[in-house]
């Protein structure tokens, strides 16, 4: 283990990172898909609809995804064409689209979900200790709270 004393890569954090998000998720994707379930990123978008106050703007949903922003509006296209999803022009704003989840969504994450949960926890989270996980969660959320607060400055 390396200490404090140690020289600081400052790149070394960045790519741990994104080397261990990319073999997760690929893991967790090759398990959902081995129990039949949905695709981690239609488990995505139907995660954040299932914890909305109600339908969401696409534009909302496309800031709340997490795994592939820039597919949202056809990645909804297939959850809509697979009766997961249901959109709906906005009736405040003629401009924007609603979508909602549907039964159908909300049984399909349900039961994708304990495939989702066990992945982390197998390839993730057991790979740990529980103050590396806590450390890990403090050290990255200051990351998301910093540039959570730069986009609401810039909105």
């Amino acid at each position: 283990m390396a200490s404090d004393s140690e020289p600081l890569d400052p790149i070394a954090a960045w790519r741990w990172m994104l080397l261990a998000h990319s073999r997760s998720l690929r893991a967790i994707e090759r398990d959902l898909a081995a129990r039949g379930a949905i695709p981690l990123t239609w488990y995505d978008v139907l995660l954040e609809l299932h914890g909305a106050d109600g339908p969401l703007r696409m534009q909302e949903l496309g800031s709340r995804v997490v795994l592939s922003r820039t597919r949202v509006s056809r990645l909804v296209g297939e959850l809509e064409g697979e009766g997961l999803v249901r959109r709906k022009p906005d009736p405040s704003d003629g401009r924007s689209t609603l979508v909602s989840l549907t039964a159908s969504g909300a049984r399909a994450l349900r039961k994708a979900a304990p495939a989702y949960l066990s992945g982390i926890e197998q390839h993730f989270t057991s790979h740990l200790t529980k103050g590396q996980q806590r450390s890990i969660a403090a050290g990255l959320k200051q990351v998301v709270d910093a540039h959570q607060t730069e986009t609401e400055t810039r909105q």
